[in-house]
């Protein structure tokens, strides 16, 4: 498995929701509570996205492109710049903008499909995922809070079978759609990793090296192996030194370290996310001896892996 396809996987993206909006100009939707990771595309007509809790930075949409938006609380779709607030929408109700909790008209059209169907209308897709982890939060510092991905012709037809599968309701429709949306995620991904402008983490930028790519993606595929530097680099026909010296110069830590971070973020999420035994997910991570792993964990994460379990049911209760 490559690495963009295991933080992916291990990110364990849950209710992933899909909507089609067709609404005619002037229009205007806040979203008060965003979740980690949306995506929106323009399918037709005019759109402009605002990040109300980022300095209001603003982006203009032209039809077929792709936005991925992160870690904002708040933000904006509308047809104009200029057009002011109408609706916003809390907890996956619209209320009308300004009016406190007076619940808006939610004309639908099809099933996950709203608005009007007028001509001049602007379609827009939008997909809401839910992260949270620490391997979620490697995924998203790959992303600014607002990226935009120009339409290609790679996404396009992906985008017309989306807004095609959002307006039917037949059996498996939620799994098919779950797998479209995924599949729009990974292509604007990598047209936005492939950008010139785009600035990445080290570690992110080092893929593209032949070398250390390889490196990265036998690490991620094989977590658990009790790797040593001269395993790594026998593994890439290098010697020991310039594999070190390459790996440490790309990635911006040697081997090992980057190894030993990414099982603590792996262990993080197990450690939250199921009820096995800190002995479970040490051995789960390449750790014979729980309290080696012990160690491990609280010099990379502050506390012991049994106060990390606590501390996220507390902020899970609270939540």
């Amino acid at each position: 498995m490559d690495v963009l396809s295991d933080l992916l996987f291990r990110a364990q993206a849950r209710d992933a929701h899909i909507k089609q909006l067709i609404q005619p100009p002037p229009w205007s939707m806040t979203y008060a509570d965003a979740p980690p990771l949306t995506v929106v595309a323009t399918l037709g007509g005019p759109a402009v996205i605002r990040l109300d809790d980022e300095g209001a930075s603003l982006a203009h949409l032209n039809p077929g492109d792709v936005a991925l938006i992160t870690r904002t609380n708040r933000y904006t779709i509308a047809d104009s710049p200029d057009t002011p607030p109408q609706y916003v929408i809390h907890k996956g109700r619209k209320y009308l903008a300004g009016s406190g909790d007076v619940p808006a008209d939610h004309h639908s059209l099809a099933p996950r499909t709203y608005g009007d169907g007028s001509p001049d209308a602007t379609i827009m897709l939008r997909g809401a995922y839910q992260l949270r982890g620490d391997v979620a939060d490697r995924l998203l510092d790959m992303l600014p809070p607002l990226a935009i991905v120009p339409t290609g012709p790679r996404t396009a037809p992906v985008l017309d079978l989306l807004s095609g599968e959002t307006r039917r309701d037949e059996p498996g429709q939620d799994a098919v759609l779950r797998r479209f949306l995924d599949l729009t995620l990974v292509l604007a991904l990598r047209a936005w990793c492939a950008g010139p402008s785009t600035t990445l983490p080290s570690w992110c930028r080092a893929l593209t090296d032949p070398a250390i790519g390889d490196a990265l993606q036998v690490l991620h595929a094989h977590p658990a192996h009790p790797w040593t530097v001269g395993d790594l680099a026998a593994e890439l026909s290098m010697s020991r030194a310039a594999f070190a010296a390459r790996f440490t110069g790309l990635v911006g830590e040697p081997p090992l370290t980057y190894l030993t971070n990414w099982r603590m973020t792996i262990a993080a999420d197990l450690l939250q996310d199921t009820t096995a035994t800190v002995a479970t997910v040490a051995s789960n991570v390449g750790y014979r001896d729980p309290f080696a792993f012990s160690v491990a964990f609280k010099r990379t994460r502050g506390c012991t892996p049994s106060a990390w379990r606590r501390k996220s049911q507390d902020h899970s209760d609270v939540i």
